[in-house]
């Protein structure tokens, strides 16, 4: 199994996590954010945490908090992330009410690997889907890759801000859809089109544009099977996250036993903390062929 963790995200850093709370930078900006996987002891003091934080997100419901300014820093700000092949892409951040800023930055090593899986594609103009696909940061790997790419994502808010995204990292002609995406994955299968590349991060929960249902363990064994009906035979690559507690590697292996013609990866995301420790940030599998 691959453990997996960035290693040249240099506007982010993982400083240190434990009791529940995960000390990160962000660019200049640092936060302390919650982070359930974090049982153990930081090896900071509250002290240090303190001393060092800009930014502190105080939760006020089991979904939703608000962010204590220790320090003078703006709302919003950007950082940006060089791909393998040199091309840089920007992210804008934010404060949010539901603790995040924008970005999820273990997914580096996932945008690396599609601007790399593009890159070795024979296909002359691939076509690339981002499910779930929140601000973007892989949409924006893949067209910095070269790649026609659909983005779809069920919040239109955040569709927006990945837009924006696009436009600070000097990038055009994304294709952006507000949608459910078990139900796109459905239509695209009715329709035949096929896909030389594919990631989907779905959440642990979640709702479409018109109130659908989405809830990882009942509704992930559908969504796979219809996914790698979207693969082009001849060549591929599929990337699935699965960030929840208790998911093993081993499901996503399941998941994946159909799909013999392809070579399967497990492996598990961490960010490595410059304090010492390791945070597991999910488990992933990848399908390819003839990459």
């Amino acid at each position: 199994m691959l453990l997996l963790s960035p290693t040249r995200f240099r506007d982010y850093e993982l400083i240190d996590s434990g009791n529940f709370l995960k000390l990160e930078r962000f660019g200049k900006v640092i936060t302390i954010r919650p982070e359930p996987q974090a049982v153990w002891d930081p090896a900071l003091s509250e002290r240090e945490w303190k001393n060092q934080a800009h930014l502190e997100f105080v939760p006020k419901s089991s979904s939703s908090g608000e962010w204590k300014k220790h320090k003078n820093v703006p709302d919003r700000w950007n950082i940006s992330y060089t791909l393998p092949n040199g091309e840089t892409i920007s992210l804008r951040l934010a404060l949010t009410s539901f603790k995040h800023v924008g970005v999820f930055p273990e997914q580096a090593v996932n945008w690396d690997y599609i601007a790399e899986s593009i890159a070795k594609l024979k296909t002359e103009q691939p076509k690339f889907l981002n499910l779930f696909a929140y601000t973007g940061g892989a949409s924006l790997a893949a067209r910095a890759a070269g790649a026609d790419v659909t983005h779809v994502d069920s919040i239109k808010q955040v569709v927006t801000w990945a837009n924006e995204n696009m436009t600070h990292s000097g990038l055009d002609n994304i294709r952006w859809l507000v949608e459910d995406a078990l139900k796109f994955v459905k239509r695209e299968q009715r329709r035949g089109n096929k896909y030389h590349g594919i990631i989907l991060d779905p959440p642990a929960y979640g709702h479409g544009p018109n109130g659908e249902k989405w809830k990882l363990e009942d509704n992930i064994n559908e969504m796979v099977k219809s996914v790698c009906e979207l693969l082009d035979e001849r060549e591929h690559f599929l990337i699935l996250n699965a960030y929840s507690l208790g998911f093993s590697a081993m499901i996503l292996e399941n998941l994946f036993a159909g799909q013999k013609q392809s070579k399967l990866e497990i492996g598990e995301l961490y960010l490595q903390a410059t304090a010492g420790n390791r945070l597991p940030l999910g488990v992933f599998g990848r399908l390819s062929k003839n990459i």
